[in-house]
């Protein structure tokens, strides 16, 4: 019978090449094994990709051997940073397999090792497309969503008065004749959208972001706009008359805003506009059509501030503690957060940190009343110019309350147009946080009425500055006002250099040669003022010590046949213990940790620390000296290993650890990568007896009722964005996990008490359980839109942590609900809960 399908006609020779094509790719195939078994992957790698050339029928046969080539070819690519070979044997891959979601995952892991975030979310997220139930691909794609589109980008778009005010600000300069309209930092395209809507002939859109680029696209097409609105994918900067656009505008719009006003380069670009892209401003008196001159949305903004007592914000940024479990931290030790800034350093650092201080846990106390700290026009350029190259300007502020100045706190109201404002204030309900300054470097934080709260404030680099944050004390006014030759009032402009200048002498003092300043980050400042958490380890780790000692004090009984009723529990140094070999105790705990040292006082230890930065090993150095220990006693772990990777490890050939500390827990509330892996890992470097830290961690969780969680998770409809589709396009990158919460500000409701949700064993790994059904109670009727968690970290039975106490260093994450679940007090709700590497992945079952 012949076969339905047409086919050429052979040649004589057909049959012969069909022969010697099925020779060639049984005997490519034997090569490919063998070069498998030799451990040669790019040769193995190599003729496999000439049998799929060959005989594409194989694919599914050889499917599972040809992806385990790949990747252990990558890995030796990877190795040499052959970074060319690595890509082209993926996209070789591909083009073969272009539907397989394990390749399209493991080129993203590549290039996002390489820095590539744009690009391996792409695959990852095509990954999720191909396989909606593949793990690795879930979990690597919620970890680069979140870079790619910041959370704002949700709670601002879900900003109705926002939407409504931008909106009603850019229908007016269209009517007014601004029809031709560059949008900077477009974003999703909203306000192009609402330019184009209300009339605009011409609308441009500039995005650098290559996400945000094709999302804006795509949210263009689907409200039918594309016709009428040209998106490029470029800096501001980089647009040139005529070649991207093919004239001047007679408007620019733009929220190129961050909390701190200037961070995200307004006044940079806004220059670069006035000169090459918009039209000359009106001048004063002029009338006319609008659409003759140029103009910006937003026209001005005034920067105002206000001084705070706030302990988070104090324990996040100042180490307020001299002794932490027994060690003493040095005076010519100095721990500074990134947001430290003096006016002598060239640091590009933001200069602030941001918080929604309506939500800040513990809240704050005003100490000052709001002042204004600096207003910017827009529309002018010569004011944009000055900006970066004025000196600073010096402002006093009058102390209202008594408290502990912590911080500056800085919003600013941004003008739309005359009758068109936003304030990002912290009473205000708006999407916006506010720019956080901590005050560093003061002799006494306390103020009161009476005293005066002096600061510099500039723009440099792009970037809003308060800097000198001293205190005038009203203690020293007869004395200033005695040295001075001015006799103005206090906050006049002549008396605040005076002021500035009189406070600097009697507070700063030159640091001497030996002073070390230590950066840390503010999880890391917050870990040290964390005292339970320290003297937690500190008993934890004497606990296995001391049940260790009497092993090796027998050893060295037996060794010189000595009485054999010796004390043997403290763990101290003596003798007979000098004489025998210390325990090894290593802590692989990610950035600043000073547990080896407080190991190091627990009798005779050998801990090894892995802090990877040159400052920080020069400050446990210093530490260490300070507390009388022999200079060799603290060894940097990653100075004994060639590759980071295999940090773990025997301290020696013929020795094991006693203990290992590691990080379980992430500072933003998620478990660590690869944590069970370790885990594994260390089981097997522990002497008998030895234990790896935490031992055990239980997850907890609640149900609550939370409209926050929702908002800030996705686009809720086209209501809040005025009608325009954006939810699907942007909500494709929502993740189902919220990071670094605060629990105990979060606006919620609960409807259940805490229940356990997870085990996860370090030490008994027969304990886990991937798969895990629980019963919740209602307690409360109300709608389920999110499941917040937090962990008990066990160092031992005994001895636990909760990550979500208010001393606690580590946030909190929640788990957000796609569809809200109603639910009625005294019903039961199955939760289950599934955990794959360091995913969490919890589902509701009705």
């Amino acid at each position: 019978m012949s076969n339905s399908r047409p086919r050429p006609r052979r040649g004589a020779g057909s049959g012969a090449r069909a022969a010697g094509r099925d020779e060639l790719v049984s005997r490519s195939l034997q090569s490919a094994e063998h070069c498998m078994r030799a451990q040669d992957f790019g040769t193995a790698y190599a003729h496999y990709l000439l049998v799929l050339s060959l005989a594409p029928e194989l694919k599914d046969d050889v499917k599972e051997t040809f992806q385990y080539t790949l990747f252990r070819w990558a890995e030796e690519l990877d190795a040499l940073s052959r970074t060319q070979d690595l890509l082209g044997c993926y996209e070789q891959a591909l083009e073969l397999f272009p539907d397989d979601e394990v390749i399209c995952n493991s080129m993203g892991e590549h290039l996002f090792r390489m820095g590539f975030r744009d690009e391996a979310a792409g695959y990852f997220h095509k990954a999720v497309k191909l396989n909606p139930d593949f793990s690795d691909a879930k979990e690597n794609f919620y970890r680069v969503a979140n870079w790619l589109v910041e959370r704002w980008h949700f709670i601002m778009l879900n900003d109705t008065k926002r939407n409504t005010i931008y909106n009603a600000a850019i229908q007016k300069a269209v009517c007014l004749g601004s029809k031709s309209v560059l949008d900077i930092g477009a974003g999703t395209g909203i306000l192009s959208m609402f330019a184009k809507r209300a009339g605009a002939h011409s609308v441009y859109a500039c995005e650098l972001s290559q996400t945000m680029y094709e999302l804006a696209c795509d949210v263009v097409a689907a409200n039918k706009m594309e016709a009428g609105i040209k998106l490029l994918h470029m800096k501001s900067l980089e647009i040139e008359v005529p070649k991207h656009i093919p004239e001047r505008v007679s408007l620019v719009v733009t929220e190129t805003v961050d909390a701190g006003l200037f961070g995200e380069g307004i006044v940079e670009s806004l220059i670069h506009a006035w000169e090459h892209l918009l039209l000359q401003p009106k001048t004063k008196g002029e009338n006319g059509n609008c659409g003759k001159y140029g103009k910006v949305i937003p026209a001005s903004a005034v920067i105002f501030g206000m001084a705070v007592e706030c302990a988070e914000i104090r324990r996040h940024h100042r180490v307020g503690i001299k002794d932490i479990a027994g060690i003493c931290l040095p005076t010519n030790v100095k721990f500074q957060s990134p947001t430290y800034s003096s006016v002598d350093t060239e640091e590009t650092v933001e200069p602030y940190t941001t918080e929604k201080m309506s939500r800040i846990p513990g809240g704050y106390l005003a100490l000052t009343e709001c002042f204004e700290i600096m207003t910017v026009d827009f529309n002018n350029i010569q004011e944009l110019k000055s900006l970066a190259t004025r000196k600073p300007d010096k402002i006093g502020v009058p102390v209202t309350k008594e408290g502990i100045l912590d911080a500056i706190v800085v919003w600013f109201v941004l003008q739309l147009d005359d009758e068109h404002s936003l304030c990002t204030s912290p009473g205000e309900e708006s999407c916006w946080e506010q720019a956080v300054y901590p005050v560093h470097d003061l002799a006494d934080y306390w103020i009161k009425p009476g005293d005066h709260v002096m600061m510099e404030v500039s723009c440099q680099d792009c970037y809003l500055r308060v800097q000198n944050i001293s205190v005038f004390s009203s203690e020293y006014e007869m004395d200033v006002g005695q040295s001075s030759t001015k006799n103005k009032d206090l906050l006049s402009l002549g008396n605040e250099a005076d002021l500035c200048s009189a406070l600097a002498n009697l507070q700063t003092s030159k640091p001497d040669a030996v002073e070390q300043t230590c950066v840390l980050e503010s999880t890391e400042i917050a870990l040290l003022n964390n005292i339970p958490y320290h003297e937690a380890f500190k008993m934890a780790m004497r606990k296995v010590l001391s049940s260790l000692t009497p092993e090796k004090l027998c050893q060295a009984v037996d060794a010189h046949c000595q009485d054999s009723e010796m004390s043997c529990g403290s763990g101290q140094n003596d003798s007979e213990q000098s004489a025998s070999e210390p325990f090894y105790v290593l802590d692989v705990s990610e950035g600043f940790s000073v547990l080896p040292i407080i190991a190091g006082t627990l009798g005779q230890v050998k801990p090894y620390s892995s802090v990877e930065k040159d400052q920080h090993r020069i400050t446990l150095d210093l530490i260490s000296e300070a507390n009388h220990f022999p200079k060799e006693t603290l060894e940097f772990w990653l100075r004994h290993v060639e590759d980071e990777s295999a940090v773990l490890q025997r301290p020696k050939s013929d020795k094991l650890w006693s203990i290992i500390i590691l990080d379980v827990i992430e500072p933003s509330g998620l478990i660590q990568q690869e944590i069970m892996e370790k885990a594994a890992i260390s089981r097997c470097l522990l002497q008998s007896g030895g234990k790896i830290f935490p031992q055990y961690v239980l997850m907890f969780g609640l149900l609550v009722e939370s409209q926050t969680l929702v908002e800030e998770n996705a686009v809720q409809g086209t209501a809040r964005t005025l009608g325009l589709n954006i939810a699907p396009f942007i909500n494709q990158f929502q993740v189902p996990i919220r990071a670094f919460l605060d629990l105990s500000s979060l606006p919620c409701i609960p409807l259940s008490k805490p229940v356990e949700l997870l085990r996860l064993d370090l030490m008994t790994p027969y304990l886990n359980t991937s798969n895990r059904e629980v019963k919740v109670h209602i307690c409360k009727s109300g709608q389920v839109t999110a499941i917040p968690f937090w962990y008990h970290m066990h160092l031992d039975d005994e001895i636990r942590l909760d990550t979500s106490s208010e001393v606690s260093h580590w946030k909190q994450a929640a788990v957000v609900l796609d569809n809200p679940i109603q639910v009625e007090m005294g019903e039961e709700l199955v939760l289950h809960v599934q955990h794959h590497k360091s995913n969490v992945s919890i589902t509701v079952k009705h």
